[in-house]
């Protein structure tokens, strides 16, 4: 599966801004834009197993394609949502449990790249992921 494997991040477009959006303070925004994020993905047919390691926490988490489930951003923000293929690209819709706002994600290979793609209050960031 194309998605499989180590991902690191190279690089970021927005990101700040969108984090702005989101409500994360200043000083956390400058953590962020730093964090040294590293990306494993296993994908066995619908199923996804996707850990998440940064200066700040490591996630394991485990999802189905379709099916909803709850997810924290390292910002302590809740959400619940799921993800779903088109074409080859995943594409995850979740619900703030603060405020009810959507967060739209899509994750799709580009050349020999992640590309990571949020968009929040019509604020959109990208962050580019290279194999590790």
């Amino acid at each position: 599966m194309a998605f499989n494997g180590t991902w690191k991040i190279d690089r970021s477009e927005n990101y700040e801004k969108f984090m702005e959006a989101m409500g994360v303070n200043v000083m956390k925004r400058k953590l962020g834009a730093h964090d040294n994020l590293k990306i494993t993905i296993q994908q066995d047919g619908n199923k996804f197993t996707v850990k998440e390691s940064s200066t700040f926490r490591t996630l394991d988490i485990e999802f189905t394609l379709g099916v909803n489930f709850e997810y924290s951003l390292a910002d302590g923000t809740e959400l619940n949502g799921s993800w779903n293929m088109e074409g080859s690209k995943l594409v995850g819709t979740f619900t703030r449990k603060d405020n009810g706002k959507v967060l739209t994600a899509h994750r799709e290979i580009v050349g020999d790249e992640l590309v990571q793609t949020y968009v929040y209050e019509g604020v959109e960031a990208k962050r580019f992921f290279k194999r590790g």
